[in-house]
């Protein structure tokens, strides 16, 4: 019986709904455009998180860099001053050489993010990032050869002019399909012969990690003047449970070389290849906190238009629920009647929301390089708000229309 009371109830409710089809449609979209706010933001942070998971953890999670102190560290002890040094060729050679631990070492430095490589009439855009980089390079950043070889322990001593190009250099020059290994290219006015081709990366955030060419590290001081470049010292421990040791070591060993005092602060600095991607979605918890007032502002406006509707319908109805009344309907019949007209209201605006949301969250992830993703926690908790939005917004007016006379009603035109 009470199964049949609730499908009338809902019957009633969607007839009421189609009566007044234009101002409803717009206290609906009212509701789905702040769901949708909500949806859209957090989907798009997801997608964010599994994008920089995938992009940073490549390098895996027991690998650490070793880097100058870009930045003034907070909180050091008053009076004590961080030396903004560069890591030279000689400290890095130094670590390289010195550090007796289970761990492969690399060293590699930035040369420069605006190069343009050219083969016979083809050419790129000023957009390829460029580095020099030994034989292990590859192996602590997690980046794998497609075609042809890694460096060789000669092609880094002797300094050798040969290169490692990404798979977008590759179609880009050499759109043919040819084989670009074994071929010569030019890196401003120097000649390269390729060695290999990365395994192609993907785009991220609007940016091709394709577009890049890895030289040997020795090259970098010969060819592109980077004298006073600050090298860059990746270690990957060969056992995930060694990391802290690793670090440890290699803090007393870079301490040593660079000869600082006991009362002396590190000046560099030591980071694992998960510490940025942490850092990252530390700081989104802001953004979804953003995104969350943004929509519950949105849903504050769309529960007074909706019981702004409802207030309108109650006396649009005044005549019905008088001849409800005088037919035996009571006072908790009519207040639910228009609570769950209120509350399908609710839910017709959030779910059309929440597809919405999920559509163009997704559509930013595409953009990301990410994954189709649905937010299944949020998504729930958007169907929570609008059945909230639709009781709070439906309340005072069904209150109202179940406290009215019969009479009245019955006379009321």
């Amino acid at each position: 019986m009470n199964y049949k009371i609730i499908f009338e109830s809902l019957s009633i409710a969607w007839r009421s709904i189609r009566s007044s089809l234009l101002r409803t449609v717009i206290t609906i979209l009212i509701i789905a455009f702040g769901i949708m706010a909500l949806i859209t933001i957090l989907t798009s942070i997801e997608s964010l998180k599994n994008s920089l998971s995938s992009n940073f953890t490549r390098m895996g999670s027991n690998t650490f860099t070793i880097t100058e102190v870009r930045m003034q560290r907070r909180g050091h002890s008053p009076g004590r001053k961080v030396e903004f040094e560069p890591i030279t060729w000689d400290d890095a050679r130094d670590f390289k050489n010195r550090f007796n631990f289970p761990a492969i070492v690399s060293i590699s430095v930035y040369a420069s993010g605006t190069a343009t490589l050219k083969y016979k009439l083809e050419k790129t855009n000023p957009n390829i990032s460029v580095q020099g980089a030994d034989e292990n390079y590859l192996l602590t950043s997690g980046q794998n050869i497609s075609m042809g070889r890694n460096f060789s322990i000669q092609d880094v001593s002797l300094g050798r002019s040969v290169c490692i190009i990404g798979d977008g250099v590759k179609e880009k020059l050499f759109p043919s399909g040819k084989n670009p290994v074994g071929e010569q290219i030019s890196i401003g006015p120097q000649k390269f012969l390729i060695v290999g081709v990365l395994e192609s990366k993907g785009s991220s955030f609007g940016f091709s990690g394709d577009n890049s060419c890895i030289v040997p590290v020795t090259c970098i001081r010969r060819f592109f003047g980077q004298s006073e470049a600050s090298f860059s010292i990746n270690v990957m421990p060969s056992d995930a449970k060694l990391l802290d040791a690793g670090i440890g070591e290699a803090t007393g060993l870079m301490r040593s070389i660079r000869k600082l005092a006991l009362d002396q602060e590190d000046n560099f600095d030591i980071r694992q290849s998960n510490s940025m991607v942490t850092a990252l979605l530390e700081n989104l918890r802001y953004v979804t906190l953003a995104a969350t007032l943004i929509g519950l502002i949105t849903l504050v406006g769309a529960s007074i238009g909706l019981m702004n509707i409802m207030l309108v319908s109650v006396s649009e109805r005044t005549r019905e629920i008088g001849v409800r009344k005088a037919i035996g309907a009571n006072n908790i019949a009519i207040r639910n009647q228009f609570l769950i007209e209120s509350i399908l209201i609710g839910q017709l605006g959030g779910v059309l929301g929440i597809l919405l949301g999920i559509l163009a969250g997704n559509i930013v992830g595409i953009v990301l390089g990410s994954g189709f993703v649905i937010p299944w926690g949020w998504v729930l908790l958007g169907i929570v708000l609008t059945l909230i939005v639709g009781i709070v917004s439906g309340l005072l007016p069904a209150v109202r229309a179940s406290r009215l006379d019969p009479i009245e009603s019955l006379r009321y035109e």
